[in-house]
């Protein structure tokens, strides 16, 4: 086709209707088509009601699950017309997926614009959607920039569907008229995605990662997040920023209330980035020509290297499962977009590579309502999608813990704490069976209760932030630490006795516990699966009066600054609503920090000689005077 030195007149030469446009590819070709929401439909649909006159036309798209007309190209794979290639990393195990995985290409999105341009998947034609041509006679992509501007500068042809719905987003996603083939003018409405349905465990899980992202931390969230999850997360967080591969409706919210200001990123500071925008009308309608806002193709956006650069990389994905060793199987949900997964592997690395950086990966315990693990003994017959060297956080409703350096010992432990308390059982016996734990340890009842959060609270003494939490069956190694590096006198003082060991046998009350007959609060330091347990708080129930005796350790560094009492503080409040009637506390009479702490308990104290020991009690029945 002739051109000119001005875009204007190519704009008219090369404008013509989709069927004209769409009569340049040949049988045997291979087609790209633009990318989730950003797909034009019209062109496909034009592409569908011709299909009879292709043979072995292949069709190269990302992997997604969509309400557009790209289906109807896709129901006809099966056929001589057509063959679908998907990019696609995911396991592979809904139906849908399932059955058609033949024709899927395992690969990371950052890896994809290199494979078309260098040739080794040439691309014959590009279909994609643009916004109208600017006075320059540049033409954004849009919601879609990934790595459908990667498919426009590879492909032999181009062809360019305008939208005047398709908003203007800045970046590095424009395409120049000069660069394009064929031009058609089509306005339709914007393919859309509906809001996640609001889960109750999404809510539950939040609050648990909340505390893992510090204010200043830049975000990367996949769409399998709730936009009512991210709230709960986040809205109390402070100058976000946000390198991620999608931009969605909850993060629009959170940049409209303040809590994203990119100001913190050190990387694109003051810049929104991203790839592809998935949501509602009202997110394009956001994007369309804000100057906060940079999209670029996925070279960048999903480079381990590019996203390490941003300040305290935080990386939010959804998992379908793992096993004990770590290994995880993604796979979107039913509603969600396909293609986030592709990007999974990219993000769970670079934030492992940012300073600070943390890779969080978040699952429901169950599936099929209730009745199968999703962490399970071993994935011998599903896809790994994340290997285990490159697994750090795993959250579900049950708690969050941290498997970076973990032994596999170490590992089953962990994630047999944040399984269904209804799978434990089996999962702790299998991890034997696998030789994941040691033969000799015992299963007990305890390990089956379920962590309270609500006992979870950072208070900052002295300028250092020191978090109290309920204690986990992890904590063995550290809470042994913490005992074998006490002095002589405050071993004595704790045990009413020496003592040079602290095996398991011996210390395993204090970690496996029920939270409510016995309950274990320690004070702790330093990043979640790499603490330093500084203070343990213990209550034990006599289940036959009904009271709880109570025992503390303080690292000698950190007595004095009233970290036993914060301790106490929590124990009395939680055998309190726990049904308990009161404490108990044995100690020497020389111990006077330990009779001065439980005085200044809100109660009636009362104090009486046995031997050699002083016994404590109090009732919480029974407050001190002025304290009703």
């Amino acid at each position: 086709m002739p051109k000119t030195n001005y875009w204007a007149d190519n704009y008219v030469e090369k404008k013509t209707s989709a069927i004209t446009a769409l009569q340049q590819i040949k049988p045997g070709q291979r087609v790209f088509i633009g990318s989730s929401c950003g797909e034009p439909q019209h062109l496909v649909s034009e592409l569908s009601k011709i299909s009879v006159r292709f043979t072995d036309l292949e069709i190269v798209r990302l992997l997604c699950i969509e309400s557009g007309p790209l289906t109807l190209v896709a129901n006809r794979s099966h056929s001589q017309q057509f063959n679908i290639r998907s990019f696609y990393l995911g396991s592979g195990s809904p139906k849908k997926i399932a059955q058609n995985k033949r024709f899927t290409t395992p690969i990371n999105l950052s890896q994809i614009p290199y494979l078309f341009k260098s040739k080794a998947m040439p691309i014959n034609a590009a279909l994609v959607q643009t916004s109208p041509p600017d006075d320059f006679g540049w033409m954004s992509l849009g919601v879609s920039v990934d790595i459908t501007l990667a498919a426009c500068e590879s492909a032999d042809i181009v062809i360019c569907q305008t939208n005047q719905n398709m908003p203007r987003v800045l970046g590095n996603s424009f395409i120049h008229v000069n660069d394009v083939d064929y031009i058609v003018e089509y306005d339709e409405a914007l393919l859309t995605i509906q809001p996640l349905p609001k889960l109750e465990t999404a809510n539950i899980i939040a609050k648990h990662i909340s505390r893992l992202i510090d204010d200043g931390s830049t975000l990367q969230t996949s769409l399998g997040v709730t936009n009512q999850a991210l709230m709960v997360c986040l809205a109390e967080k402070n100058d976000l920023g946000i390198h991620s591969q999608y931009l969605s409706d909850g993060l629009m919210l959170l940049f409209s209330m303040g809590v994203i200001t990119n100001k913190q990123k050190g990387f694109n500071n003051g810049k929104l980035v991203a790839g592809s925008a998935v949501g509602s009308n009202l997110l394009y309608e956001f994007i369309d020509d804000n100057p906060c806002i940079e999209f670029h193709p996925s070279d960048y956006i999903n480079n381990p290297s590019i996203i390490a650069q941003n300040n305290a990389m935080i990386s939010l994905n959804t998992a379908m499962a793992i096993d004990l060793t770590g290994q995880v199987a993604a796979d979107a949900l039913p509603y969600n977009n396909y293609t986030g997964i592709n990007g999974l592997l990219d993000f769970t690395r670079g934030a492992a590579m940012s300073q600070g950086g943390k890779s969080i990966l978040m699952m429901n315990s169950t599936s099929d309502n209730g009745r199968k693990s999703n962490i399970i003994p071993n994935l011998y017959d599903i896809a790994v999608v994340v290997p285990r060297g490159d697994v750090q956080f795993i959250a579900t409703e049950y708690g969050v813990v941290n498997l970076f350096g973990k032994t596999l010992q170490e590992r089953a432990m962990a994630l047999i704490s944040i399984a269904h308390p209804d799978f434990r059982d089996e999962l702790f016996s299998k991890a034997k069976e696998l030789n994941l734990i040691d033969v000799d340890r015992k299963f007990k009842q305890a390990i089956k209760s379920v962590y309270p959060l609500k006992y979870e609270e950072t208070i900052t003494i002295n300028k250092i932030p020191i978090l109290f939490r309920p204690a986990k069956p992890i904590d063995e190694r550290n809470i042994q630490e913490h005992f074998y590096t006490m002095n002589r006198k405050d071993i004595v003082s704790r045990f009413f006795h020496e003592k040079k060991s602290f095996v398991h046998d011996q210390i395993d009350t204090t970690f496996e516990i029920d939270y409510i007959n016995d309950l274990t609060i320690v004070a702790t330091i330093g990043e979640l699966g790499f603490e330093k347990v500084i203070a343990v708080g213990e209550y034990y129930r006599n289940a036959i009066i009904n009271v709880a005796e109570i025992a503390f350790s303080v690292s000698r560094e950190y007595q004095g600054m009233g970290v036993a009492n914060i301790l106490q503080r929590k124990i009395a409040r939680a055998a309190m609503e726990n049904g308990i009637k009161g404490l108990v506390a044995y100690t020497s009479p020389g111990n006077r920090g330990m009779i001065k702490l439980f005085h200044k308990l809100p109660y009636k104290i009362k104090s009486e000689k046995e031997d050699d020991m002083i016994i404590l009690n109090c009732l919480f029945s029974e407050p001190k005077e002025g304290k009703e």
